[in-house]
């Protein structure tokens, strides 16, 4: 095979997902798959444990469960990722996609569970298992559903997200949403812990190469635990306390059909799985320089909302492709399943360790939060990224416009929804799918070839201005 950059393969070789690196090189380029996805794929469990009051800085006697739900993201992660790179039937891509803890679902999920405890799971789990077969079905005529969510759509939808888990990474990194109104929220030890993260991350991604900039994220996480671990922050009592090896347990949260949960999980589903087209798409053209196949699309959808049925069922969260991901497959140019394939199979081992969950879950909040800032900050940049491709005439504007203002204004001022009821109030206290829905349905409804005039004309009567007609 040759030595140097040469022992990874031709650069033939290196563009075929069927072909098989050297496993001295295939194995760190697996595993580095694993850290580019390991800290974005965790927190979506923290945050609906914290929202619903058993996660971090809570005195809830089901805390362990939180450390049950990390253990099963990482463990599912791995399953899904096997379903997308090896494949059965008309499962899977066939290609290096990594899956991993969606972050779209979370603004639905968060007014499910908010402040409920571990009850609320159940119904969670049971929009999970529904959402995640619905999104399996998609796979049919995924590629004729495309058409109602252009780059206007899906690039809004993605920014909506990020804006919605900005409060987020705030509260973590003040101390935590246990600590609101004590005297310790937003302390500057709390805050110097967070702004450590934020830092190191940000000096490893952009003055390091290679795989010490594909983990940046992951690095200032140890900077940060390292500096609250100085300041005496952090605990090992769970570590202690955690199995060395467990299965997972069908049905940990229960079942509950929920119709605000399916009904919102659904609706996603249609989100989560245009996201994924974009993640085929780009890896085929990052990696082989065509375009992605109707087989491989389908492929990857299907194993999208089977992994994401299948995880529900032992109490994870819905699973999606990692766009991180993507990007790493682009900078390496190693387009290999099979590197992707040991990525997975060391997330497997890796979930079915509960001390590594219990070993996650003695992070101080704080050094989360710092990680948090720069993750979600991140989807909203991935979505300003992808509204880049808009033709901005008045139009798309407009769409923009009402969409946002209705979704963001909702997620601010939940309080204007006080007299809806149930199912209602919590898809629309979400913001995220009043925006999306205004934004499809605004994008089909209006004429495309309306023209920058009409639009201008219908501006200047919103606002009383008296032209004459054209």
């Amino acid at each position: 095979m040759g030595t140097g950059n040469a022992a990874l393969g031709t650069p033939e070789q290196l563009k075929d997902p069927n072909y098989t690196p050297p496993l001295s090189l295939a194995v760190p380029l697996g595993i580095q798959h694993v850290l580019a996805m390991f800290v974005s794929n965790v927190t979506p469990a923290i945050i609906i444990a914290g929202a619903a009051g058993f996660g971090f800085g809570s005195n809830s006697p089901d805390f362990p469960n939180l450390i049950y739900m990390i253990q099963m993201a990482i463990l599912f992660a791995g399953i899904a990722t096997l379903f997308q790179t090896i494949g059965f039937g008309p499962v899977g891509a066939r290609l290096p996609i990594v899956q991993g803890t969606s972050f779209a679902f979370i603004p639905i999920m968060i007014p499910l569970v908010a402040g409920k405890g571990v009850d609320a799971m159940a119904a969670v789990m049971g929009g999970v298992i529904v959402g995640g077969l619905f999104h399996a079905f998609l796979a049919l005529f995924i590629g004729r559903i495309r058409f109602a969510l252009p780059p206007l759509v899906t690039g809004l939808v993605v920014t909506m997200i990020g804006l919605a888990l900005v409060k987020v990474g705030i509260q973590y990194a003040a101390g935590g949403v246990p600590a609101i109104g004590k005297p310790e929220y937003g302390s500057l030890q709390s805050w110097s812990v967070a702004l450590v993260v934020i830092f190191v991350t940000l000096g490893f991604k952009f003055f390091t190469r290679g795989m010490w900039s594909v983990a940046a994220v992951l690095i200032g996480l140890v900077a940060g635990y390292v500096f609250a671990w100085m300041l005496g922050m952090v605990s090992f009592g769970n570590v202690g306390r955690a199995a060395p090896f467990a299965l997972p347990s069908p049905f940990h949260f229960g079942f509950e059909f929920n119709l605000a949960a399916i009904i919102g999980f659904c609706l996603m589903a249609f989100i989560s799985a245009i996201e994924t087209v974009g993640d085929v798409s780009g890896i085929t053209k990052a990696g082989v320089g065509r375009e992605a196949t109707g087989e491989e699309i389908a492929g990857a959808t299907w194993a999208d909302g089977l992994g994401t049925a299948i995880a529900g069922v032992f109490g994870s969260l819905p699973n999606t492709s990692f766009s991180q991901n993507v990007g790493l497959i682009a900078i390496t140019g190693v387009m290999s399943r099979m590197v992707v394939t040991i990525g997975a199979i060391f997330l497997i081992i890796c979930g079915l360790i509960p001390k590594i969950g219990a070993l996650i879950s003695t992070i101080p909040i704080q050094v989360l939060g710092g990680g948090v800032i720069v993750m979600f900050g991140m989807v909203v940049a991935a979505g300003v990224s992808m509204l880049s491709d808009v033709h901005w005439n008045r139009r798309n504007m407009v769409i923009f416009a009402i969409s946002i203002s209705v979704g963001l204004g909702l997620q601010l001022e939940p309080g204007a929804l006080q007299h809806l009821q149930g199912t209602a109030k919590v898809l629309m206290t979400s913001g995220l799918l009043p925006a999306a829905f205004i934004a499809i349905f605004l994008n089909l409804a209006l004429p495309e070839e309306l023209a920058d005039e009409q639009v201008e004309e219908i501006a200047g009567g919103l606002a009383g201005h008296d032209d004459d007609p054209v």
